[in-house]
C-alpha cells in the first residue's frame, strides 16, 4: 500500500471517445416528456447537467464536461499520509537513532576494554627479567683505558688486568654458592 502508480491514456483511447462524441450528436434524441416536479420524491430527484451550445466550448471539453486529457502517462499521486503516520514514522527513525547512538557508545567501550586487556596481557607475557648491573664494570672500563693509554706498552696495565681477573673470580665463587 502506498505504492505510486500511472495510468496510460493512449492516442487510440482519445480519439475513440471523440468519434463517439461525434457519433452521439449526429443521433436525434426523443425529447422527454415533463414530469411535474411535484410528482417526484427528493429521493428520485435526477440533477440535470447543462450542456452549453457554444462550438467553442464543446470542442474543448468532452460529452462528460471534463477537459481532454493529452495522450501520455498522469502521474496518480500517492494516497496522502496522515500526520499519525508520519508521527510514527518519525518517531521509529528517532528511536533506531537511539540505538545506533547507544551501540556505537558500547563498541567504544568494548574496544577500549579489549585494548587495555591485551596491554595487561602483553605486560605479563613479555616483561624483560630483571636483571642485575653487570660486575666488575669499573675493573673492566679501567682496563681498557689503560690498554688504550699504552697501546705501545701493554705491560704496563698489567696491575688493571689483575684487579679485574680477581673481581670476575669473586663473582663466579658468589654464584655457585647461590645455587647451592
Amino acid at each position: 500500500m502506498g505504492e505510486a502508480f500511472t495510468i496510460q491514456i493512449s492516442s487510440n483511447l482519445v480519439n475513440r471517445l471523440i468519434e463517439d462524441d461525434e457519433k452521439s450528436k449526429k443521433k436525434v434524441r426523443k425529447p422527454k416528456p415533463n414530469i411535474s416536479r411535484k410528482s417526484q420524491s427528493p429521493q428520485t430527484k435526477v440533477p440535470q447537467k447543462q450542456i452549453s451550445e457554444d462550438p467553442e466550448t464543446q470542442k474543448t471539453s468532452s460529452p462528460m464536461g471534463w477537459p481532454p486529457q493529452p495522450p501520455f502517462f498522469l502521474p496518480v499521486p500517492p494516497p496522502q499520509s496522515t500526520n499519525a503516520e508520519l508521527e510514527a514514522i518519525q518517531s521509529v527513525l528517532r528511536e533506531s537513532e537511539g540505538v545506533l547512538e547507544k551501540l556505537q557508545k558500547h563498541e567504544d567501550d568494548m574496544s577500549k576494554q579489549v585494548a587495555q586487556r591485551a596491554k595487561q596481557l602483553h605486560e605479563k607475557e613479555f616483561r624483560l627479567p630483571y636483571r642485575q648491573p653487570m660486575p666488575c664494570l669499573a675493573e673492566k672500563d679501567a682496563c681498557l683505558a689503560c690498554y688504550k693509554e699504552h697501546v705501545k706498552d701493554p705491560l704496563r696495565c698489567a696491575d688493571a688486568v689483575e684487579k679485574f681477573k680477581e673481581c670476575a673470580h669473586r663473582v663466579q665463587q658468589q654464584a655457585r654458592s647461590d645455587d647451592k
